[in-house]
């Protein structure tokens, strides 16, 4: 009889962050999954004939398609109408994420399959001889970007899958690392909480590819969000409404210096490729905020920009009817919009269909388009209920 849903047993390396994020995420949904699986580490420590890891119902079929079969399953259960008693999951590595699989992935978001996709990155093809993936990043040596007198590694930044999946109107996306279990859980179920697809990435460092002590895979994990590498984040609806924060960032050299695939990087000859790696990590940490004393000036000009919107009444704006000279405002779902500048909008009419000057959250139900549409109007103040 099966007790846990991913057993001990299987042939994963001492250290390997891969095997605790599976652990994590399949101890979070429960048994009433079925989980599609890429080829890669996972599939191959975790099925080797006739054992098996796994105590929920498993598939592997090939590298690029898990998302494909993923759909499939998802499919079938929603005819059976099961949607609801079981669950569905597609996962690979950053190969079959990135690489192999992306045109799987892309059509499993644009079909809006009820699926959570999770992505274990260990930042190369680790399963069949460390090569470069997508998600590889910049300066770490592979097998098929080594290190030498012309080269200090991998030359290219890595691939943003999460903008990527935001780019599909996908309804949530996440990063986490394994070295914050509760908040990868969370995340896991925030995602099963939500209808379409959604897309989780997580950080799982690799002993063996990485050259690093098996001891240090959590102290790797935490350093990598602690220097703004790797942070994490979660959209919801393509916004941004969470980041961990970090009190102070340390410097990329003490997540750099504890693995052997930045070891050529020590050098005279490297300094200036580590620079380059801290500016990554400096501009992370300003595009999204990391440091709590930003997140707060933040929420504080998030606040001051809050107070300045106007609140209408129902009966100010329908003064707001585009007529003689008067601007053109709508309200949707709360907010009150702009029309300016929209020639969809002449004389503050929309196809002669809706009218300036009126609530539009109904009307707009059955519109051909989604909410991303009005992005392009110009927030003005919200709607009193």
């Amino acid at each position: 009889m099966v007790t846990e849903l991913f057993s001990s047993g299987h042939t994963a390396c001492a250290g390997c962050g891969q095997a605790l994020g599976a652990r994590l995420v399949v101890e979070t949904t429960g048994p009433n999954v079925i989980i599609a699986n890429a080829t890669g580490c996972l599939e191959v420590f975790t099925s080797r004939y006739p054992e098996s890891a796994w105590g929920v119902p498993w598939i592997h079929s090939l590298f690029q398609n898990a998302a494909a079969v993923a759909s499939g399953v998802e499919a079938a259960l929603r005819i059976k109408g099961k949607l609801d008693q079981v669950r569905v999951i597609s996962q690979g590595g950053d190969g079959a994420t990135a690489d192999i699989g992306m045109a799987s992935l892309s059509g499993m978001f644009d079909r809006g399959h009820d699926i959570l996709y999770v992505c274990y990155d260990n930042e190369a093809y680790m399963n069949t001889g460390v090569q470069r993936s997508g998600l590889t990043p910049f300066g770490s040596r592979t097998t098929t970007s080594p290190s030498g007198k012309k080269s200090f590694g991998n030359p290219r930044p890595k691939k943003n899958i999460p903008e990527i999946a935001n780019a599909h109107n996908v309804p949530y996306v996440a990063t986490a690392s394994v070295a914050f279990p509760k908040d990868l859980q969370k995340k896991v179920k925030r995602a099963l909480s939500i209808r379409g697809p959604k897309y989780i990435q997580i950080f799982v460092p690799c002993p063996l590819g990485w050259r690093h002590d098996p001891g240090l895979t959590y102290e790797i994990a935490k350093l990598v969000v602690e220097t703004g590498l790797y942070p994490i984040l979660e959209y919801q609806d393509g916004k941004l409404i969470s980041v961990k924060t970090i009190e102070a960032a340390k410097p990329v050299d003490e997540y750099l210096k504890l693995q052997g695939r930045y070891a050529h990087l020590f050098t005279e000859r490297g300094k200036d490729e580590i620079a380059k790696i801290q500016t990554i990590a400096d501009s992370n940490i300003k595009k999204y905020g990391l440091l709590k004393e930003g997140k707060e000036a933040q929420k504080k000009m998030a606040a001051e920009k809050l107070a300045e919107e106007k609140i209408f009444t129902t009966a100010e704006l329908s003064k707001c009817d585009g007529k003689d000279g008067r601007p053109a405002y709508f309200a949707y779902k709360g907010k009150v919009y702009d029309t300016a500048g929209s020639d969809r909008w002449a004389d503050g009419a929309h196809y002669n269909t809706h009218f300036a000057g009126s609530d539009l959250t109904d009307a707009l139900v059955e519109a051909p388009h989604g909410d991303e549409v009005f992005e392009r109007f110009k927030i003005v103040g919200v709607l009193k209920a």
